[in-house]
């Protein structure tokens, strides 16, 4: 299944559910912290983000690596390792909202459809990106 994206719907949905200010802001980062375009910049620049500090928490943000620190994309293999580590701080506060953008989708190279079955267990406190989650549940 091909997972078509309409990136005003996504932009607005992402901005609807941030107004929670419980919400966390995950988007794709690299290793170097250098958060200098698309969600990662958005993470810097309005959810605390710190540069820097590639992974984790930071502000109202949640970085997942899918770039290294020389920048170049990371296996798919690795990056499900830290998004199962951000699965696990997800389920661990059931009282915040995690509105997850299409990490890896954007200068790291990947295809939603190849990204979205990383977040197979996601708890219904991580709002994932449009068609990811009924990719999971039909893939």
């Amino acid at each position: 299944m091909k997972i078509e994206v309409n990136e005003a719907r996504e932009f607005e949905r992402v901005s609807s559910l941030m107004e929670d200010p419980a919400a966390v802001f995950v988007f794709g980062s690299n290793l170097r912290g250098a958060h200098a375009g698309g969600a990662a910049r958005a993470a810097r620049l309005h959810y605390g983000a710190l540069e820097g500090k590639g992974v984790g928490f930071w502000g109202r943000s949640y970085a997942i690596p899918t770039m290294d620190e020389a920048l170049r994309t990371l296996p798919l293999e690795e990056i499900d390792v830290y998004v199962h580590r951000f699965l696990r701080a997800a389920k661990a506060l059931p009282e915040r909202i995690f509105v997850v953008t299409r990490i890896g989708c954007g200068i790291a190279g990947y295809q939603d459809e190849q990204i979205a079955p990383l977040f197979d267990l996601a708890p219904e406190n991580v709002k994932l990106p449009e068609g990811w989650r009924e990719y999971n549940l039909d893939g």
